[in-house]
């Protein structure tokens, strides 16, 4: 009976070392990228045309930014609403922006892993998925909105929020693209060269069709969950230190 509850604590302090390391990592970014972005030319030269520019480490600059801020959300809402985040959730939150941001902006992985954002994406639509059931679960639980849900409704209701959030998404990289001349949505190589027609879409049509079909995957998985109470989809729930969400068979 000794020896369970230090397998826990190892396991959360391993999960925490794992946070802040890819906390440090994008807050020692944000640093780097500032300093090497205040030193670099405005304009490429002849000697070197290929060369990163001032507005190369905008994007980078930015979304480590946004990163950040990213990881001390959970922190936030954990205090403000008395939230409980699983620790798996924290984990998988942390590493894909770890895999999207750092690796895939500051390293350059969309450019030279194929189909990194792709993966990215797929992950992000089932992510979002699973965030949709702890939407609904509030809104379930809640006395002033007592709702009984079918587990189809449930199903589709987080597959179309994941599908939103994913939108806002896309909504929130042209905005930037626009403002900051920055290029999330990859309509134009490396080098600067322009995309045209369709394949200027192709990468956010892209985004959009795999970050339906994670979600889609998610919802199928959590509606078989619900159906067959088979206990997956809850643990993955956030939840009000308050509640005590059931293991099996509702959300």
């Amino acid at each position: 009976m000794k020896r369970r509850p230090e397998k826990k604590k190892h396991r959360f302090s391993l999960e925490k070392c794992i946070w802040l390391a890819i906390f440090l990592t994008l807050l020692l970014s944000v640093v780097t990228i500032s300093i090497t972005m205040y030193f670099a030319p405005t304009e490429s030269s002849p000697e070197n045309p290929y060369g990163r520019v001032k507005g190369d480490y905008v994007l980078m600059l930015l979304q480590c930014v946004v990163g950040v801020l990213a990881m001390l959300l959970p922190s936030f809402l954990q205090k403000k609403w008395q939230l409980v985040i699983p620790s798996r959730m924290m984990i998988l939150f942390a590493l894909f922006l770890y895999s999207a941001i750092y690796l895939g902006e500051v390293r350059d992985f969309y450019y030279n892993v194929p189909h990194w954002d792709t993966i990215l994406h797929t992950c992000s639509g089932a992510m979002l998925g699973a965030l949709g059931f702890s939407v609904i679960h509030f809104l379930n639980k809640d006395e002033r909105v007592p709702m009984h849900l079918s587990p189809a409704f449930i199903a589709f209701f987080t597959l179309c929020f994941a599908v939103f959030l994913g939108a806002v998404w896309e909504i929130y990289e042209f905005t930037a693209d626009s403002i900051l001349h920055t290029n999330m949505q990859k309509f134009a190589l490396e080098d600067g060269t322009l995309l045209m027609g369709h394949n200027a879409l192709k990468d956010t049509m892209k985004d959009i069709i795999v970050d339906t079909i994670g979600a889609l995957v998610m919802s199928i998985i959590g509606y078989i969950s619900i159906k067959y109470k088979k206990g997956w989809v809850e643990k993955l729930l956030l939840h009000r230190k308050k509640e005590i969400p059931s293991t099996k068979g509702s959300v």
